[in-house]
């Protein structure tokens, strides 16, 4: 069964391998393959991170089964050859792996579950004239970004002075996924010529192709763009239509079978394919209730996340797309992404580009050529279609109504503050986070943040673990009257430090956790069992990760927010600025123990006493 699940696997991942082939940039053969750590430095690391979550009985138990599993001539050193032995003779040793294992074998639905959201700036409207013109300019801030893309005049990225590897980027366009009964698969139309030329629009939950090049291949001007928004506009009066869209929130079994089902019908067919195909999709959205600017970012961010439920906004999003951006009336926008194709750091790039280019002002002026009228995709529902959108909108009611979602705008400082003092300012929010988590649940528990791997051919990510021994020793004292704030002051610093070169092993291909994954897949690769290692109640609670974080690397007040990993946790995103820092909390209701509101408060008030005791008034 396992060994016909990887088969599978790798005939549906060699269609992503032939996409990284067809669009690697110059980039790609600049940068190095990502190498295999060594076996032994993994397995002390492993052991090394197990000792803040474990009592030492556990931890010895452990101990001695890792040690088994690593020992000359154990399973260990064999699995280490065999993935060594994959490094020579593929492009990257474990993306593939990972993509199919972390996303497109999930059958957890995408919305909240998977999928980030972005949530930027109001914009200066309140109407849908104002919606529409700037989604014109979105639109052909995105069309500029795909031009330099497509041209290969995109700048290579740079970090800690070495290339990064670009191949991502042709990927976010004209791409989607699709879903499986057992597993998804990604297609991808792009092609720098003679790819796609139309976008998606979706508006009171009716689809539309909207063309967005000229027949000479130029793209339309804001003007014609804007133009034909508002013929869309005219023709998506009718708020009665079944929300085709909610289908792709189902769990992933319930929605490939579904899929199939639509399927077979030519016009459903068609329309699907037209939305699979489009550069990207963009979402105008109805009014939404207002509140209070207290709770307004929280609401937001909600919005662009799931759409705020059946009755709101969510029947307008295909979640199966690897871009939407959203623009609502009230000059609310912001970005959705799907994650087996896009990530973070080249969205925050194509945002920062929309952004920049939204600042110009529009010189060109529109020709008076008249253009067809946009395309509105139909769909035939019969009774079990309109069945499975009935069980889809009920079960994206509860997950909604499940998620418990708070952002929050802290003001005491920012990066520089951290910076001054010679702390990087991530270590220290990280620090934050765990010392939170302990004062509302009296323990720490396994985290995870995101550590990019581009700097190797074909890298995806790895994850920075805590809390680490140092970590917990800090959390342990800080709260403890008997310490002296000198001593405090030390044990955060070596806390942060700590955290630092896990992030730097990690960025340089040294994490443990993608390694980890690679020796057990290979061991079901091989036909073989899986090891005792992974079957181990300790690897279990090391991989519950009760705290998923994530940092985004932007130039703007965004606020990013996801979904937690597992039922009983939390996802922390947070956006440091020079003097602020934005972050965004989120919790299942149904867990009685989370609470995103508690452990956001105590976030802020833990911020705010690492402020006093690096810098005390005086």
């Amino acid at each position: 069964m396992i060994l016909e699940k990887l088969s599978r696997a790798n005939l549906v991942l060699r269609s992503t391998a032939l996409v990284r082939q067809a669009h690697s940039s110059s980039s790609s053969t600049s940068v190095p393959p990502q190498p295999v750590p060594p076996l032994a430095h993994t397995l002390q690391k492993y052991l090394t991170a197990l000792q803040p979550l474990l009592p030492p009985d556990e931890l010895e138990h452990t101990r001695k089964m890792v040690q088994r599993f690593g020992s000359p001539g154990g399973l260990g050193k064999k699995l280490q050859q065999g993935l060594e032995k994959r490094a020579r003779h593929s492009h990257n040793w474990i993306t593939d792996w990972w993509v199919q294992w972390a996303y497109l074998e999930s059958r957890q639905p995408l919305a909240v579950h998977s999928n980030p959201a972005i949530s930027l700036p109001r914009q200066d409207f309140s109407d849908w004239r104002g919606q529409l013109v700037f989604a014109a300019k979105l639109i052909s801030a995105v069309l500029d970004f795909k031009a330099t893309v497509d041209s290969g005049r995109l700048p290579v990225e740079y970090m800690r002075g070495r290339p990064l590897c670009m191949e991502l980027y042709p990927q976010l366009f004209s791409s989607c996924r699709v879903p499986g009964p057992k597993h998804d698969h990604v297609v991808h139309y792009g092609r720098p010529r003679r790819g796609p030329t139309h976008i998606t629009v979706v508006r009171n939950y009716q689809f539309f192709q909207l063309d967005v090049y000229n027949s000479d291949g130029t793209p339309l001007t804001q003007g014609q763009i804007h133009a034909q928004l508002c013929r869309i506009r005219s023709q998506s009066w009718k708020t009665d239509k079944e929300p085709m869209g909610i289908l792709t929130s189902e769990h992933r079994h319930t929605w490939g079978q579904a899929y199939n089902r639509l399927l077979h019908d030519r016009i459903n067919k068609e329309s699907v394919r037209l939305i699979e195909k489009g550069i990207f999709t963009l979402c105008l959205d109805s009014p939404v209730m207002r509140i209070s600017d207290e709770k307004y970012a929280s609401r937001m961010a909600a919005q662009i996340l799931h759409g705020g439920g059946t009755y709101s906004n969510s029947g307008n999003r295909w979640f199966d797309k690897t871009v939407q951006f959203v623009v609502g009336e009230d000059g609310s926008w912001g970005l959705l992404y799907e994650q087996a194709t896009a990530e973070g750091p080249p969205v925050s790039t194509l945002l920062d580009h929309v952004l920049q280019y939204c600042k110009k002002t529009d010189t060109v002026r529109t020709p008076l050529i008249p253009l067809p009228m946009p395309k509105k995709l139909y769909f035939y529902i019969d009774p079990a279609i309109k069945w499975d959108i009935e069980m889809a909108k009920q079960n994206l009611d509860i997950l909604i109504n499940d998620l418990d979602i708070t952002c929050f705008n802290f003001q005491r400082f920012g990066k520089e503050f951290p910076k001054r003092l010679r702390l990087s300012p991530n270590s220290v929010i990280q620090v934050a986070i765990q010392l939170a988590y302990y004062r509302v649940h009296s323990e720490v528990c396994a985290a995870c943040d995101i550590a990019s791997l581009r700097m190797f051919r074909g890298g995806r990510t790895d994850y920075i673990r805590s809390p680490t021994n140092q970590m917990l020793s800090f959390i342990q004292a800080f709260d403890d009257p008997a310490v002296s704030r000198e001593a405090k002051i030390e044990l955060l610093r070596e806390a942060a430090e700590a955290y630092s070169q896990l992030t730097d092993q990690a960025l340089h291909g040294h994490g443990i956790d993608r390694h980890l994954l690679g020796l057990k897949l290979q061991a079901i690769e091989e036909g073989l069992s899986v090891p005792r290692m992974f079957m181990d109640t300790a690897y279990g609670l090391a991989t519950h990760w009760k705290l998923r974080t994530g940092q985004v690397p932007t130039n703007t007040d965004s606020v990013m927010c996801f979904g937690p990993l597992v039922p009983d946790g939390y996802a922390v995103c947070y956006n440091p600025q020079p003097d602020h820092v934005h972050f965004s909390v989120t919790a299942f209701n149904c867990c009685e123990e989370t609470n995103a509101e508690k452990l956001a408060e105590t976030l802020e008030s833990t911020l705010c006493d690492i402020q006093e005791l690096l810098h005390p008034p005086s």
